[in-house]
């Protein structure tokens, strides 16, 4: 009786102490967050107030307002969403099509082929930058939307990764039954793996979406121009300016309104995300 009572004890103590891990990872994450928000409502001369105020009083939403007008965000908001759709629809279309083959069809050496694709990830972009920069000159696409489009939309690795995990654990049954039938292959892609694939497909473009629309080294490399400038690249002209001048509340304001497309995404799409992954695993 006594050695129950202890193991209930230690039970209930190792999961007060994971509550309590858990909470504290949570808070790292949430408060500055939190602490954006409340900055964005204040006057400049509040920021710094000895204790903080996490509810200002009063309420400055002229920050709000002003800082279209002051920055070069709208226009970095239109690029960015323009590169983040065009990417999303023809990356998903490709990436999904290599995904299927890899995992469904017969093509020679495709293990071999796979294992060569998963190896690129661990080149670092940096390395990249320089021979990508002469490229995207001879083609004469500097300074267009162009160097952060084209290439993404070719295929994006983790996706053809995820998805091609995803697939293996489906029967092959149903691509034998289509066969029979006649389909091509082409339509058994279309009207029978991609429905299927729905879900780990929506947790895929979350975070293809969260990559480009914070892309930030590629942008600011490749465009020169305001016109063509992403959202990140008109933040950070943003911050070297007001931080010199201490308007700390204009520059929160700015990255607030950034960050909430990737956040309400998220919120939306959560229960697609973490089942994506609980349904994908990783297998062999």
């Amino acid at each position: 009786m006594k050695g129950n009572n202890m193991a209930s004890i230690k039970r209930t103590a190792l999961r007060l102490l994971v509550w309590f891990v858990l909470l504290c990872g949570a808070a790292t994450m949430v408060l500055p967050f939190f602490w954006m928000v409340s900055t964005s409502l204040k006057f400049s001369n509040l920021v710094y107030t000895i204790p903080p105020k996490w509810i200002p009083d009063p309420l400055n939403w002229s920050n709000w307002k002003n800082v279209w007008k002051v920055s070069n965000l709208l226009t970095g908001i239109r690029n960015s969403s323009i590169i983040s759709a065009t990417v999303l629809v023809f990356a998903t279309l490709t990436s999904s099509m290599a995904a299927f083959a890899f995992a469904k069809l017969y093509v020679p050496l495709k293990k071999v082929l796979f294992s060569i694709l998963l190896s690129t990830m661990m080149i670092p972009l940096v390395v990249l930058l320089v021979p990508q920069f002469v490229l995207f000159s001879r083609l004469k696409w500097i300074d267009t939307l162009l160097p952060m489009i084209i290439p993404a939309s070719l295929c994006n690795i983790n996706m053809i990764f995820f998805l091609r995990q995803y697939l293996t654990g489906l029967p092959n049954d149903l691509m034998d039954a289509a066969k029979i039938d006649g389909a091509s292959y082409l339509r058994i892609y279309g009207q029978i793996y991609l429905p299927l694939m729905k879900t780990a497909i929506i947790a895929n473009t979350i975070l293809l979406f969260m990559n480009t629309w914070n892309d930030y080294m590629g942008p600011l490399i490749f465009t020169h121009s305001q016109e063509r400038q992403t959202v990140q690249v008109a933040i950070a002209m943003m911050n070297s300016h007001y931080l010199q001048q201490t308007d700390i509340p204009m520059v929160m304001t700015a990255s607030l309104i950034a960050v909430l497309p990737v956040l309400l995404l998220f919120i939306l799409a959560q229960k697609h995300f973490v089942d994506s992954f609980a349904l994908t695993g990783i297998k062999g």
